[in-house]
């Protein structure tokens, strides 16, 4: 058994996980493992970020790309502090991020020494498992344990909290061959007796719809997933987490549900008779917020790999605990595959509130509408690009407007709607699919919020598209003001606004602008066949407003549906 100091286990054990890059930042009390690092780099990258919210929005980034754990390396105090965004925000998208931060020695701890914070205390409330190490020797079993509890059962952000003593500290380097934790047996089988029910449920249903989140991604449940809508004739609507999971092309697939879903993807959940929700929590937004309203004449079949989401929000008639791909393969073993299912009026229903209210837009005058923009994007791309946005009425666009063929093709900030979490994050995609076209979708708002990563797009070289979407506004708040707060404008309007594209070019970025809608394909053709780092400003028409909309606590029949001049 060899030994070694603390930063050379942390690196040894990161080569035993698989880790092959890290997003961080240097400081004080994590300056061993940089004076380490130089002995690893052909092994694994270093990305240099320069902000740690930046860095933890990379590892996310990358973790959902990829499927693999982002990990981010940070030193005390206000570094670790900075995480604090990028962690909640994995934590409510439930994506693995493995942050490990330095702090004071061990002997400091409680002693208000310089750059001390409890890291354990804040984030304890945001990520799914988070410890301080205080020997050397039960570093590499504490990082074990840490990926281990990212990437099982529900996945996760896990904080490991390194004093400096532990990492310059020298001990036996022991990596435990298992990791066996007490109370934490997540369950991936579903219960047979459930199943069984579940199946005789949908059987006997005449207007199911299935419901699906971004649980179907993680599990990668996409392939059990159509075998299982086209043996059972079932209309299927997805979260804004879950776009990607079910091909848009298909002809059971409907859109996006929820806030600013499709009507006809809306009042089917409303007028259907059984739900089956795979992978989805119900939040608010999914459901619009009326829990009591929620597909008032449906039965509920909830699968999950999380027991904590089974009737927090709606009221279940089936829960089946596990696995979404797993559980999907026991249904099928029970469903014949030669089943008769005659669902002709039900999709007839559907198709007919398609065309009362369809999504669509209109592009007409001078000015950009952002809607056109997103449409001709995918257009362009063929839909076959891997998009990461940020945060507000652009957003929504992309979710209606991009058609998302593939798993892990749209990356977005859902559940916490973190602003300026779009760039860094899809510096890292780009580092997880280094061979993909990724495009960064962002608002002149959430742009601004971490714009300083452009350095460290450039100075890795990549091969990164930016659209940076300029009405001069937050958008989604003007909207909100315009329908809720009788047109207040009251601090969403952007006074002063950097030169975008100047402002590429200073990062040593190549800068583009469209203004009108007859350069608008010209000129994204050319940023997004550029090669290298490329900015592309879009100014659009600022008072252009998301449609469908269900207000705050509406039920999902109940949407604010497009202006007249679009019907």
């Amino acid at each position: 058994m060899a030994r070694m100091i603390g930063a050379q286990m942390f690196f040894e054990t990161l080569l035993d996980q698989g880790v092959d890059i890290i997003f961080g930042l240097p400081g004080g009390y994590v300056l061993k493992v940089y004076d380490v690092m130089p002995k690893y780099t052909n092994v694994i990258k270093h990305v240099l970020s320069r902000h740690e919210q930046g860095a933890t929005h990379m590892a996310d980034g990358y973790a959902r790309a990829s499927g693999r754990p982002g990990v981010v390396l940070v030193t005390s105090g206000p570094a670790a502090t900075n995480t604090v965004t990028g962690i909640t925000t994995a934590h409510m998208d439930s994506s693995p991020v493995v942050v490990f931060t330095g702090q004071v020695p061990t002997p400091y701890l409680g002693s208000d020494a310089f750059q001390e914070a409890d890291h354990i205390g804040i984030t304890r409330p945001c990520t799914k498992h988070n410890c301080l190490v205080r020997k050397t020797k039960d570093l590499p079993q504490a990082m074990k344990e840490a990926f281990y509890i990212a990437v099982t059962g529900r996945p996760g952000p896990v904080l490991v909290d390194m004093p400096k003593d532990v990492l310059i500290g020298e001990d036996e380097f022991e990596i435990p061959k298992e990791i066996n934790l007490r109370g934490y047996k997540p369950t991936t089988k579903g219960h047979i007796g459930q199943i069984k029910k579940a199946v005789e449920m949908i059987l006997s249903a005449k207007r199911p719809v299935i419901f699906g989140g971004g649980g179907l991604i993680w599990s990668e449940a996409t392939p059990e997933l159509i075998e299982f809508v086209h043996r059972l004739k079932i209309p299927v609507a997805l979260t804004l987490m879950g776009l990607g999971s079910y091909p848009v092309n298909d002809p059971y697939y409907m859109s996006m549900l929820g806030m600013h879903g499709s009507y006809k993807a809306n009042m089917a959940v409303h007028e259907s008779d059984l739900i089956i929700a795979i992978g989805a929590r119900f939040d608010d937004r999914a459901t619009g917020g009326n829990f009591p309203k929620f597909a008032p004449n449906a039965k509920i079949v909830h699968i999950d790999i999380d027991p904590s989401t089974i009737d927090k929000n709606i009221r279940v008639h089936c829960p089946i605990v596990g696995d979404a791909k797993q559980i999907l393969k026991q249904m099928l073993e029970l469903i014949p595959s030669n089943l008769k299912i005659d669902r002709g009026e039900w999709f007839g229903k559907i198709e007919e509130w398609g065309r009362e209210h369809p999504l669509t837009y209109r592009q007409n005058g001078d000015k950009i509408m952002t809607s056109f923009l997103i449409d001709t994007l995918c257009k362009i791309t063929n839909g076959d690009a891997v998009i990461v946005t940020d945060v507000g009425q652009h957003q929504m666009w992309v979710a209606q407007f991009y058609r998302f063929n593939r798993p892990r093709t749209h990356i977005t900030s859902g559940g916490l709607g973190t602003m300026g979490f779009g760039f860094p994050a899809a510096i890292g995609a780009k580092f997880a699919r280094p061979n993909d076209m990724v495009i960064c979708v962002s608002g002149d708002g959430s742009f601004q919020m971490n714009m300083q990563e452009l350095a460290t797009a450039v100075e890795n070289h990549m091969d990164l598209k930016i659209i940076v979407i300029n009405n001069e506004h937050h958008g989604m708040v003007r909207q909100w003001q315009t329908l809720f707060f009788n047109s207040n404008y009251s601090a969403s309007h952007f006074d002063v606004m950097p030169d975008f594209v100047k402002l590429a070019e200073a990062f040593g970025a190549k800068g583009l602008r469209a203004k009108r809608p007859d350069e608008l394909e010209a000129t994204l053709r050319e940023g997004l066949f550029t090669e290298g780092v490329v900015l592309i400003e879009v100014v659009v028409d600022y008072e252009e407003m998301v449609y469908p909309m269900i207000a705050p606590g509406g039920a999902m029949n109940e949407m604010i549906l497009e202006p007249a001049d679009m019907t």
